[in-house]
């Protein structure tokens, strides 16, 4: 018989000290992820309606805000009632199956952002990427309800696949004595299920890596044209380019992260048995939302903008503030 993974565990202030840092992450998160969405919201109050742009940002930062408060749960799950010498509680695997959902629809999001910045800002030489470029930007409302639909079948398959007999009647139908046997299929279990919610981010992965390389490849050819004529440094198509990659490199990098991490955790929790190695894995996976979010701030003008509008209006009812306070301080 094979000898038992040793349980690794952490101490009580390491759990205290992860608590905290995934309560600051997932605040911050929810800051950043609500401010899009909130100032979009509030345009579209005031009569002003949302561009394409405008629109896939809410829509990627409320599955944000999704991922921000599933973590959260899995950090609180880990820490306070996932023993890990125990089999994964069915609550820690719905926790971790509903993440692995709401990660692919912000991926399926992301690709229809970077299909968005690819038809309105790369520049196409052939006919047929012209047309398509067109029909892109024509008809993107459709593309986005096209890439919510392909989540929502993702999401109703990999339920399907949590939700299945096979997950709560294998230890009903084994004998109860061969305790060992029924983890091994339980962890199967687990393998298959992180396996099968994962293919379905190939699509929007393929897509996602193919707009931003048609971008590059644009971004290549534009520089060539600007060194073949004299220009001025500040150039509006070049600086469009830019932008755009900052913002795609930036969700490719976080994204990698993420998902490195979680595929990372999954070997710790189920073969290692390591609390505090997940817990690393889940503080970096918290990060990446919020990450892109601020990224994504910096470099849009309407969202800049309402921070500037923030800040001046706070400095403003400081200084009224203290105008106020001066005569009684002075008598």
């Amino acid at each position: 018989m094979l000898p038992l993974t040793p349980v690794l565990t952490v101490s009580y202030e390491a759990k205290v000290s992860f608590l905290l840092l995934s309560i600051l992450e997932f605040t911050v998160g929810i800051l950043v992820n609500a401010f899009i969405v909130l100032v979009n919201f509030w345009d579209m109050v005031n009569g002003q309606p949302l561009n394409n742009c405008d629109l896939v940002l809410v829509c990627l930062s409320i599955s944000r805000l999704f991922l921000q408060g599933l973590l959260l749960l899995d950090a609180v799950q880990l820490s306070c009632f996932q023993q890990m010498k125990d089999p994964l509680s069915h609550n820690y695997q719905a926790i971790l199956t509903f993440w692995m959902i709401a990660n692919q629809v912000s991926l399926w999001f992301a690709a229809c952002l970077s299909l968005l910045y690819c038809s309105k800002i790369a520049r196409f030489h052939h006919t047929s990427m012209l047309h398509l470029a067109s029909w892109v930007s024509s008809r993107f409302r459709r593309v986005l309800l096209a890439a919510l639909l392909f989540s929502c079948i993702c999401t109703a398959l990999c339920l399907w696949d949590f939700f299945s007999g096979s997950h709560f009647t294998v230890t009903s139908v084994l004998p109860t004595n061969n305790t060992e046997f029924n983890l091994k299929i339980a962890k199967l279990n687990f393998f298959h299920s992180f396996i099968f919610c994962n293919v379905g981010s190939i699509p929007p992965s393929l897509v996602f890596l193919a707009s931003s390389a048609v971008l590059f490849t644009s971004l290549g050819s534009h520089v060539k044209a600007m060194k073949s004529r004299t220009r001025d440094s500040r150039d509006p198509g070049l600086e469009a380019h830019v932008r755009a990659i900052v913002f795609l490199v930036s969700f490719l990098c976080f994204y990698v992260l993420s998902f490195c991490a979680a595929l990372v955790s999954v070997p710790l929790l189920v073969l290692r048995h390591s609390k505090g190695g997940v817990m690393v894995c889940i503080g970096m996976m918290a990060a990446c939302p919020s990450g892109h979010a601020a990224v994504l701030i910096s470099g849009n003008a309407k969202l800049r903008r309402a921070i500037e509008s923030m800040l001046f209006w706070f400095q403003s009812s400081q200084v009224r503030r203290v105008h106020k306070m001066l005569p009684r301080i002075l008598r």
